[in-house]
């Protein structure tokens, strides 16, 4: 495992919300990343952002990590969830409300 991968796994399974994006929560550096940023301040969840755009290496060891080719990315208890697209659709329909309360993050409107 690379220093980069090692760092990504661990920065996954320490926190049990982590959004890899362009840019930081307070200034989101894509559109697609302040998108996720917005659904999840909207819903209160409590999340770490990590900026990908402070290392090449980092940009590219997290689309190898999860096998996925676009930021940002969006980890909840360890598990890789989505992008933006995948998130905007879960959280419209609700899902994601619901996802994050079986896995136990607090979020406004989660069952």
């Amino acid at each position: 495992m690379t220093a980069i991968s090692q760092f990504i796994d661990s920065e996954v399974k320490s926190n049990d919300v982590v959004l890899f994006m362009k840019g930081t929560p307070g200034f989101p550096q894509c559109g697609f990343s302040g998108q996720v940023v917005q659904i999840l301040d909207y819903l209160g969840v409590d999340y770490k952002g990590v900026n990908i755009l402070t290392s090449d290496e980092l940009r590219q060891g997290i689309k190898e990590y999860s096998n996925w080719p676009t930021i940002p990315q969006l980890y909840v208890k360890g598990e890789f969830v989505g992008g933006c697209d995948i998130i905007r659709e879960m959280f419209q329909a609700g899902e994601l409300q619901t996802f994050l309360g079986e896995k136990g993050v607090s979020a406004k409107g989660a069952a």
